[in-house]
């Protein structure tokens, strides 16, 4: 089996080398690139199996990076933020971004969530689940999931989180149960990163299906569910 390719972009060197050793010492491929557009760049041509991302670069930002990556590729990203700041990453979720660490950070903290990003990847490829409920199509070998017969882009934390709502239509989950049945137990976020990954999956959904009934329900106070209502 190949090792996995990991992209580290940012604009200090000494934070792509550092990463980059700790990397590679867990068995990691690692490349390496300082400014936005030189990232997007390499991963057209080398296609890594995730990227870590920067908020903070040169001419071109991560979050611009990150909204551009989404257009053409589900490639996981883990973005780099130096402001512990909420809104900073919320709009990093709401771009596509599947996790986020706050700089200063811990290296190894940085190699166990490109370990839980892509083992959840992994078992999300695992042939052993296939959900259909009405309009809406998982397909967990695959990670491919169709609503209303086209495909939904959906990034691998926005798949997880779907997946477990659409296994128990009808039943309301609180963000923080989201958060442990979707997500690793190395991720830390807020309770309200959930709402961000929603609200894109309820914005792709729409795109796709205009004038049918969004079954993403919001239950106030309480949390969200899968309304069976919309498919009976």
């Amino acid at each position: 089996m190949r090792s996995k390719k990991v992209l580290v972009v940012d604009d200090e060197k000494k934070i792509c080398d550092l990463l980059e050793a700790y990397l590679k010492k867990d068995g990691y491929e690692v490349v390496t690139a300082y400014e936005g557009r030189q990232a997007l760049e390499i991963i057209k041509k080398q296609n890594p199996d995730l990227v870590v991302l920067d908020l903070n670069l040169p001419e071109m930002d991560g979050l611009d990076v990150c909204k551009t990556l989404r257009g053409w590729s589900k490639i996981p990203v883990i973005m780099l933020t130096a402001r512990d700041e909420e809104t900073d990453k919320i709009i990093g979720l709401e771009l596509g971004a599947d996790d986020y660490v706050t700089k200063p950070f811990s290296p190894r903290e940085i190699v166990a969530r490109v370990k839980a990003v892509l083992r959840r990847l992994e078992e999300g490829k695992q042939p052993d689940d296939h959900i259909k409920i009405g309009d809406l199509v998982l397909d967990t070998a695959q990670h491919e999931a169709k609503y209303t017969g086209k495909l939904l882009q959906l990034t691998p934390r926005e798949f997880s989180l779907l997946a477990v709502l659409a296994r128990n239509p009808g039943r309301v989950y609180t963000r923080l149960q989201l958060l442990e049945q979707a997500f690793s137990e190395y991720y830390e976020g807020y309770e309200r990163t959930v709402d961000a990954h929603i609200k894109n999956i309820r914005q792709k959904i729409t795109r796709l299906a205009p004038d049918v009934p969004n079954p993403l329900v919001t239950v106030h106070g309480v949390g969200y569910k899968y309304e069976k209502e919309s498919y009976a």
